[in-house]
C-alpha cells in the first residue's frame, strides 16, 4: 500500500469520526447539531450518507487496482459533492439566525477533499 492510500484511508476514517462531532450550534434556540443528531431541524441526518460513501471508500483505499482507483475516484468526488452540499446547507442563515460553524462540519470537509487528492495522487497498480 503507498502513502497515497494510507493517507486516503486517514482521511477517510477522519470523515466517519467527524459525523459524531459537533456540526453547528444555533444560541438563540439553544440547539447542537450533528451529523446524525438533527433533532430540532428539516436537515434529515446526511452523516449516515457520510459514513457509508466513506466506508466504501475506504474498502475501495485498500483494495489495489487499476479499476478500484478509477470507481473510488468517482466515490470521493461524490463525497467531497455531499460534504459541500452540507456545509452550505448546515451554515446558511435562515430568517435572521445565524449559526455557529463547528470544527466537525470543517473537518468533514476537509478530509474528504483530502481523499479526493489521495485518489489522484495514487497510481492504482499492485
Amino acid at each position: 500500500m503507498n502513502r497515497a492510500n494510507i493517507i486516503g484511508l486517514v482521511s477517510v476514517l477522519i470523515v466517519i469520526v467527524s459525523a459524531f462531532l459537533p456540526w453547528l450550534t444555533i444560541e438563540s434556540k439553544h440547539l447542537a447539531f450533528t451529523g446524525l443528531n438533527t433533532t430540532g431541524s428539516s436537515f434529515g441526518e446526511p452523516g449516515k450518507l457520510n459514513i457509508a460513501v466513506a466506508v466504501i471508500a475506504a474498502l475501495l483505499f485498500a483494495l489495489r487496482g487499476k479499476w478500484f482507483a478509477r470507481i473510488n475516484l468517482f466515490i470521493t468526488a461524490f463525497l467531497v459533492a455531499w460534504t459541500f452540499r452540507n456545509f452550505i446547507l448546515f451554515s446558511r442563515c435562515e430568517m435572521g439566525v445565524c449559526p455557529e460553524r463547528e470544527i466537525g462540519l470543517y473537518l468533514s470537509i476537509l478530509a474528504a477533499i483530502v481523499a479526493f487528492v489521495s485518489v489522484i495522487l495514487s497510481n492504482g497498480k499492485k
